[in-house]
């Protein structure tokens, strides 16, 4: 079986959030389970030179783009013995930034065509074409419209993975013909709410529709979480199907890992998340106490991440319990200004860092003792796996892929603590669970255990697409 999985970003190359991620690990852990599996993304101007300096130029082909035809050059490049295409065009993708420009519905068009273009070019036939996310949904729909009946294109399937439906591409219809070339008598598969909507149109014409846990595809066919999609995913329910995203295991592992102040396993944890605890505490100027909990949160300070639940109790959380707390993101004004004055009112128990800043991440990871995600919809989520990796146990709303992924540990058998309504009491009643969970040092450290053992690599994830794969190639 061959796949090719198509996304506007992928690890190594080019990342701004967890697409890059799914399309840098996906990809190779079902190469080694020894299916065909390629990928192809842009070739933006942020893509580092040294990894460009290992590109080797394949061809080039004319892509038409509505009424005109642009260049587009294919680069290849091998990670890990997984090819990954990148398709060159520098009027569309030699810019600063990945997405936001005034012309995105033209660049991503051209990108899409471009990716279904190419394939006779590099005489490579996938059996699949999985896109991914509204960037690259005109991909199911241009091989729907222009390729499904031509002799040598006939026969691929189409998946559409939705990684988070809020963000759908809507345009002006009169766009249409002009920047998509879909002819107006066609339009009505994108059409929608008054306007072109190009994840309607995928789901529409796509053999397949996934999302990136079980839970998910549940709730976005619920008005609550849908962007005003469910109509349409209730119509198309029969080929929607949720399988849940896994983490890099390899680089998130803190036996190996060079971010973090001393590495430990399941069987060495306590020593070694003592030390990591002590480490940051002095580089965050928090009193080196080896005993208090250290509840940690590593996040987008944005709204649907539950910050709101937070902000409500926060000072309660901290007058009347002995913790220290530490938060790293940013995000939106209001709650950057919340955690900074909380910082000030609550010196030597909350510490709040702003900012992308991968190796702190990892240390407030393999320091803190529970980590909070409290999230209104979480998609799928990847810091509460990050964080069972690294024994700091997750409080999670049961939402999405948090639900799916975190098992609360009252039962004696789960892997962390949870709580249902989006209601900050019930969020303050898990913690103080936790906490109370912390206190106990015969049971404390077989929940650590559990936790840094649950399996959550990319090989479980990517046994489900393979079967998802194989079962649509049957139909």
């Amino acid at each position: 079986m061959k796949v090719l999985y198509v996304a506007s970003e992928a690890q190594p190359f080019i990342a701004s959030g967890g697409l890059a991620d799914v399309a840098g690990s996906l990809p190779q852990a079902m190469r080694q389970r020894l299916i065909g599996c390629r990928v192809v993304l842009p070739l933006y101007e942020s893509v580092p030179q040294e990894l460009r300096d290992n590109m080797q130029f394949v061809t080039s082909l004319s892509v038409p783009v509505a009424w005109r035809r642009q260049y587009c050059g294919v680069f290849e490049a091998k990670v890990d013995n997984t090819i990954f295409y990148l398709l060159d065009n520098q009027y569309y993708f030699k810019r600063k930034g990945l997405y936001g420009h005034y012309d995105d519905a033209e660049r991503f068009a051209f990108f899409s065509r471009a990716v279904i273009e190419m394939l006779p070019f590099i005489d490579f036939k996938p059996d699949i074409i999985n896109a991914n996310d509204w960037q690259t949904a005109l991909v199911p729909i241009y091989y729907d419209l222009f390729y499904s009946n031509n002799d040598w294109f006939r026969g691929i399937k189409t998946v559409f993975t939705i990684h988070n439906i809020q963000y759908q591409g809507k345009y002006g219809v009169e766009i249409t013909e002009d920047v998509f070339g879909i002819p107006n008598d066609k339009r009505y598969l994108l059409e929608y709410d008054g306007c072109i909507n190009l994840m309607k149109g995928a789901i529409e014409t796509a053999h397949k529709v996934t999302t990136v846990s079980p839970t998910y595809a549940g709730e976005i066919l619920d008005p609550w979480f849908s962007y005003g999609l469910d109509p349409i995913l209730r119509e198309r329910q029969w080929k929607l199907q949720g399988i849940l995203n896994g983490i890099d295991t390899v680089s998130y592992d803190p036996s190996t890992d060079p971010l973090i102040y001393q590495k430990y396993d399941a069987e060495t944890f306590a020593e070694g998340k003592a030390v990591n605890k002590a480490e940051l505490q002095k580089r965050l100027y928090l009193p080196e106490r080896p005993d208090v909990p250290i509840i940690g949160m590593v996040t987008r300070m944005v709204g649907h991440k539950g910050l709101d639940l937070v902000r409500e109790v926060l000072d309660d959380l901290l007058y009347n319990n002995d913790i220290q707390f530490v938060i790293l993101g940013s995000g939106d004004w209001e709650y950057e200004t919340f955690f900074k004055e909380m910082q000030e009112k609550h010196k030597g128990k909350l510490v709040a860092c702003f900012g992308f800043l991968p190796e702190l991440s990892r240390k407030i990871y393999a320091a803190s003792d529970l980590f909070l995600m409290p999230s209104k919809n979480e998609p799928c989520g990847l810091s509460q796996m990050i964080a069972l990796r690294y024994g700091s146990i997750p409080i999670v709303r049961e939402t999405g892929g948090l639900r799916d992924s975190i098992t609360d540990s009252g039962d004696g058998e789960g892997n962390g603590f949870t709580f249902k309504s989006y209601n900050a009491q019930d969020m303050l009643y898990s913690i103080k669970r936790a906490l109370a969970g912390y206190a106990d040092k015969e049971g404390w450290p077989i929940l650590i255990k559990r936790a840094m053992e649950t399996d959550n690599s990319w090989g479980k994830s990517a046994n489900s697409y393979i079967r998802m794969y194989k079962a649509l190639l049957k139909e």
